[in-house]
């Protein structure tokens, strides 16, 4: 475990510290060409959000270990969990002509999600036990930190657009409660069994190490509205993900997936100015991930210390709308 946390430390400085340096040297040649003094303060914003996940999940399935002749076949067990759920926080940005470093903080807010978790597990790829419970979000975070650098001058597109290449890093922790279910067991005769009280303890991370595009544009100056522009970016990320699955309901049982592979995101948005230095912002974001792995199963009561990689995988699909209420200083 300590490995793994030195593993992750080691990427988000390695981003952290691009963005700093991408930062100091984008304003040491802003003051190099002004001899007037800069104001810091006259870049910076800072916004209030909320956000509604729809349509949103992440999911981890595994396959059977594999034991020389025996049969190997994957699913063997798959676990959806339903994100959607309302989000507040805030964003912090410091924006000049040439370049911006910013970030996003947001924390879900109390409550069940409005869908249902979802347990699958198969026997010889045959569906044999089914359940579906409520899920609680807890204690749940999304946090990114990113840096662009303005290029559209440098290509030639006209003044009202924009064009930034992007870099950044995003941190995912999404923390479950799942409670009260009812479970399905086809093999005995549809077999149905309530699951009252808490029932399962998991808890999701992900780490993103993206790069990609954003751009803005004035479109404003085409219907005769002042203020408004139009965004959107798009970008492609390593993903490293980890997660801690605890059966309450089976004692010291746990199972840990460490997983690798990639994701996208794209985001799309309106802005307004309202009044002096106050603006609204509405925009649509999506993200898909998809990792493999290991696998492992602990039960100290059985003496059980498993890992394998057969059918390891976790994925999540993210679709949020967001509502930004921004004040520029």
């Amino acid at each position: 475990m300590g490995n793994r946390i030195l593993m992750y430390v080691d990427k988000s400085a390695i981003i952290l510290v691009f963005l700093f340096l991408l930062s100091c040297a984008s304003f040491c040649a802003a003051e190099d060409k002004k001899d007037e003094p800069v104001h810091l303060t006259k870049y910076l914003s800072v916004g209030v959000k909320v956000e509604r996940l729809i349509n949103s999940r992440t999911q981890y399935e595994f396959g059977t270990p594999i034991v020389p002749n025996s049969p190997n076949y994957a699913p063997v067990s798959r676990l959806v969990f339903p994100m959607d759920t309302w989000w507040g926080g805030l964003e912090l940005r410091f924006n000049t002509p040439r370049f911006s470093v910013g970030g996003e903080f947001l924390a879900n807010a109390v409550g069940d999600s409005s869908g249902l978790m979802k347990d699958y597990d198969w026997y010889y790829q045959t569906l044999t036990t089914y359940s579906e419970s409520k899920c609680r979000l807890e204690n749940s975070y999304r946090v990114t930190a990113d840096a662009d650098l303005e290029v559209a001058d440098l290509v030639g597109l006209p003044g009202w657009l924009s064009l930034r290449p992007v870099v950044g890093f995003r941190y995912q922790k999404f923390k479950f409660m799942i409670h009260d279910g009812v479970q399905y067991d086809y093999e005995y005769g549809n077999l149905i069994t309530p699951l009252p009280g808490d029932i399962l303890s998991f808890r999701q991370e992900y780490f993103h190490y993206f790069a990609g595009l954003r751009s803005s544009a004035d479109i404003g100056r085409h219907f005769g509205l002042s203020g408004l522009t139009f965004a959107i970016q798009a970008d492609w990320a390593y993903v490293d993900g980890n997660n801690r699955d605890h059966h309450l309901l089976r004692g010291q049982r746990f199972t840990y997936d460490i997983t690798n592979g990639y994701a996208w995101h794209v985001s799309a948005g309106l802005k307004k100015s309202l009044a002096r230095n106050f603006f609204a912002g509405l925009r649509v974001d999506y993200t898909k991930i998809g990792t493999t792995g290991r696998h492992r199963w602990t039960e100290q009561e059985y003496g059980i210390d498993e890992t394998w990689s057969n059918g390891v995988r976790v994925r999540s699909e993210q679709t949020g709308i967001g509502l930004t209420v921004e004040y520029r200083f």
